[in-house]
């Protein structure tokens, strides 16, 4: 039982990250691996050894939600229900974490539920060549109104889309595990910040997690108007000269739709991926090129 749902759990092999090298004149993607021949390129100190990944069936009708084991892996996006849920359980450690958005997957759960892994479909992405600047919002960032900065508080950002309010919604998904995962991240040069400051005061601001040429976009909040507003043009402004080709909004919104993001295709997206990450190496500390 979990969360009150009655699950039957079965036992199948376990499709490999596609980062995952292949045992020379082997061509099927469901194996079972001698432990010393697979390693996770982008993240080599991770060894697979496990050759099975248990998975749920919440009812009949639904496809298998897979749970976790000990080892990072995950199963292929491609396995998603409908709804984008993918996997159940698991960790926050920071190899689970970066193995996860290395194949497009993200955690997103409620206190007092189980861990949940998702990866949506169509999927929002904003590519920063496209990005729409409106002529309000290109003078708010030249008035001097905010003063920005990127890594310089990130723990307080991640508090802030934490405990602001939000229309339409009660409670947090960021809960204070959440909180100190994403911390833990960016003390490991993988998780970035923008600020934007007010008389002293952290008016708003966004986080998201940076892999190579990608960026994850996590949360975002503001508390005085238009402050998260300027953080994103901030981030796209920044993504430009850092060579950073797609910054991932996971879902779609209105709102980001307004400024120049669009909807892929599992199959598109999961190609960007292909296209943009390599190493996923840790990244300095951000900092801001004055315009």
């Amino acid at each position: 039982m979990i969360n009150g749902y009655g699950l039957i759990i079965n036992e199948l092999p376990f499709p490999v990250n596609p980062f995952f090298t292949r045992p020379q004149g082997q061509q099927q993607d469901i194996l079972r691996f001698d432990p010393q021949t697979i390693t996770c390129l982008p993240f080599s100190m991770v060894k697979v050894g496990l050759t099975h990944l248990p998975f749920i069936f919440p009812s009949l009708d639904r496809m298998p939600v897979f749970r976790l084991i000990d080892e990072p892996i995950f199963p292929f996006p491609e396995f998603a229900e409908p709804d984008g849920l993918l996997a159940v359980g698991g960790d926050l450690h920071p190899a689970r974490l970066i193995a996860a958005y290395s194949m497009g997957i993200f955690p997103w759960f409620s206190a007092g539920d189980p861990l949940l892994w998702w990866s949506p479909a169509p999927r929002l992405v904003l590519y920063p060549a496209e990005f729409h600047l409106p002529r309000r919002l290109k003078r708010l960032l030249t008035s001097g109104a905010f003063t920005i900065t990127a890594d310089t508080a990130f723990a307080e950002v991640i508090a802030g889309c934490a405990t602001t309010p939000r229309r339409g919604e009660n409670g947090t998904w960021i809960t204070a595990e959440m909180q100190q995962a994403y911390i833990r991240l960016h003390e490991l040069g993988f998780a970035h910040s923008i600020e934007c400051w007010q008389g002293g005061q952290l008016a708003g601001g966004l986080y998201g997690v940076c892999l190579d040429r990608i960026f994850f976009g996590e949360s975002m909040f503001t508390r005085i108007t238009n402050a998260s507003k300027v953080a994103l043009a901030t981030l796209v402004q920044h993504a430009l000269r850092m060579g950073i080709t797609l910054i991932d909004c996971q879902m779609t919104t209105g709102h980001l739709l307004r400024f120049g993001a669009r909807e892929l295709s599992r199959t598109a997206f999961q190609a960007q991926l292909r296209a943009c990450l390599d190493q996923c190496l840790p990244q300095k500390k951000w900092h801001l090129s004055q315009p």
